[in-house]
């Protein structure tokens, strides 16, 4: 019984984590340690196991959240949220809240620790004030403060980009074709004028360790990429990362690179690119075979569904 309980509200402690942390090896860490706490603790006097479950993962969360910053310090290069694989078919059943995706969590993280723990449990999730009061032990005044505090300062950051994802998969598809031919003219034409490109490595990968910005720019540092000869062999599938569509990029048999590709007015407004392999764990949830790789033997149950950039 102690486990179906904890097992029910698996899925919403793991995203509570992620969304709080924006990491996925230390969000599956908190759910852990959630469970831990759970099984040890006397629960003959709770009554509501999930506020109960939910005020726990908050706390350590919270805890975790503080460690991290001081790591992200010594981090070299941009540090982005981790992408996750979403969808009916990721691991574990992981389903974002429709209004958190990869921009969000990136203004997320200009937060302090304490508003984004009341960001994701009131606006993201929808808890009420009692609740977030006891999980924070703070008292519920004061949460109301953060909250509007909180709210305010994601509100006057929040980007506006498009969110059709037909629309978001097009402008993708345009773009991954005119680098893969490494057409700058049609990059041109694809490229928001003033579009970021930002890459995150930590240092285990070649790439601009500081933000790529404006078209020309971005458009140049791609093609050059592609005149070097640095992306040949890759193999490229869409995949939904963070509610929205994605690209992950392969090379031989390895996942390598994945990508958000954040349009806005049909243009490419942002690029994030993820190419720490220890930051990819919450692409490789589940096994995706690259197109192309016959030759591994990967299962095609359990995995989302790609289709092949040529």
């Amino acid at each position: 019984m102690t486990q179906d309980v904890f097992q029910r509200h698996r899925g919403l402690l793991f995203t509570v984590a992620y969304e709080m942390l924006g990491s996925v090896a230390d969000a599956e860490d908190v759910v852990q340690d959630t469970w831990l706490r759970w099984s040890a603790d006397d629960r003959s006097d709770v009554a509501e196991p999930k506020a109960y479950l939910v005020r726990i993962a908050t706390r350590l969360a919270l805890n975790r959240l503080r460690t991290l910053r001081t790591r992200r310090e010594t981090y070299v290069g941009p540090w982005l949220p981790e992408p996750l694989l979403t969808g009916p078919d990721a691991a574990g059943g992981v389903e974002l809240a429709e209004d958190v995706s990869m921009a969000m969590l990136v203004v997320m993280e200009t937060l302090t620790p304490i508003e984004r723990a009341v960001f994701v449990l009131r606006e993201v999730f929808g808890f009420p004030y009692t609740e977030i009061a006891a999980a924070l032990e703070r008292g519920e005044p004061a949460v109301r403060q953060v909250a509007h505090r909180a709210r305010e300062h994601v509100q006057a950051r929040r980007p506006r980009f498009d969110t059709d994802p037909e629309q978001r998969r097009a402008v993708t598809e345009r773009f991954l074709r005119a680098t893969a031919e490494g057409d700058l003219a049609a990059l041109m034409e694809v490229l928001a004028p003033d579009v970021v490109m930002v890459n995150d490595t930590g240092g285990k990968a070649r790439a601009a360790r500081r933000p790529v910005i404006g078209a020309d720019n971005v458009g140049r540092f791609l093609c050059g990429l592609v005149a070097r000869g640095e992306m040949e062999g890759y193999r490229f599938e869409y995949a939904e990362l963070n509610g929205a569509p994605g690209v992950v990029g392969w090379l031989g048999g390895r996942l390598d690179v994945a990508a958000i590709v954040e349009t806005e007015n049909g243009r490419v407004a942002r690029l994030l690119a993820f190419r720490n392999p220890d930051r990819l764990t919450g692409v490789n949830r589940v096994p995706l075979r690259p197109a192309g790789m016959a030759d591994i033997d990967t299962p095609d149950a359990g995995r989302p569904e790609t289709e092949t950039f040529r």
